[in-house]
């Protein structure tokens, strides 16, 4: 069977040299992250999803500062074959509550400042697990996830099952859930992939945020086999 997970495409383009660098931040330690630290962290946060047994197609809701970090936890979700969420930064408690009620995510993720007004809408919302992540390669995500085994086998996923859902601005009304699947993002990369002319060596300036269609699902994904990202 064909494996359509959107994650799989991603690390089938990965370079044949994994102690290249993948990305470079601009500040903070460390300064390079080589493609083996995508391949093993992807593969330590997956585990540690897998290992909540959560029900298929769960949803994953994260509200984090941008990091590299909040970027393997993307990573970690499509890998897993669970459902991503991002939700912006600037969301207060009362727009949180109502994308938690109505997505119902099975997991949230959240910075550790606030940790306790988010934890309580979750759990009021029937959400099981709640976990923090800062943008300083902290919080109980990554510690969680440090006892994890670092080898993960791709979860087999079709490529009209869900992989995100990205609430609409709700300019004219409640935000909506736009449901896209592995196959939705996989041609959207592959097309602009190829729009962009992205070649060997290329490197992208990223300076938009990771909870942002365009700074996640467009421009990150399209770094490819020898292309690199610079920042955040």
């Amino acid at each position: 069977m064909n494996n359509d997970n959107l994650f799989a495409a991603l690390r089938a383009a990965f370079p044949a040299d994994l102690d290249s660098t993948a990305i470079e931040t601009a500040d903070g330690m460390p300064l390079h992250y080589t493609w083996r630290d995508l391949e093993r962290g992807s593969a330590l946060i997956a585990n540690l999803l897998v290992s909540l047994d959560l029900p298929a197609g769960a949803r994953i809701a994260v509200q984090t500062e941008k990091s590299v970090e909040a970027l393997l936890l993307y990573l970690a979700v499509l890998r897993a074959g669970y459902v991503y969420l991002p939700l912006n930064t600037a969301y207060q408690q009362a727009e949180i509550e109502y994308f938690v009620g109505n997505a119902e995510p099975s997991v949230v993720v959240c910075t550790r400042r606030n940790f306790q007004w988010v934890s309580r809408i979750a759990f009021t919302a029937g959400t099981k697990h709640v976990f923090t992540l800062d943008d300083d390669r902290t919080g109980s995500l990554l510690e969680r996830a440090a006892s994890v085994s670092d080898e993960h086998a791709t979860a087999v996923k079709g490529a009209d099952e869900l992989a995100c859902i990205l609430y609409t601005s709700g300019t004219t009304g409640k935000a909506k859930g736009a449901m896209l699947t592995h196959g939705n993002m996989l041609s959207n990369a592959r097309t602009l992939k190829d729009y962009w002319h992205w070649q060997a060596g290329d490197v992208l300036i990223h300076a938009l945020p990771i909870f942002h269609v365009h700074g996640l699902f467009v421009a990150a994904r399209c770094c490819g086999s020898r292309s690199s990202i610079r920042g955040p």
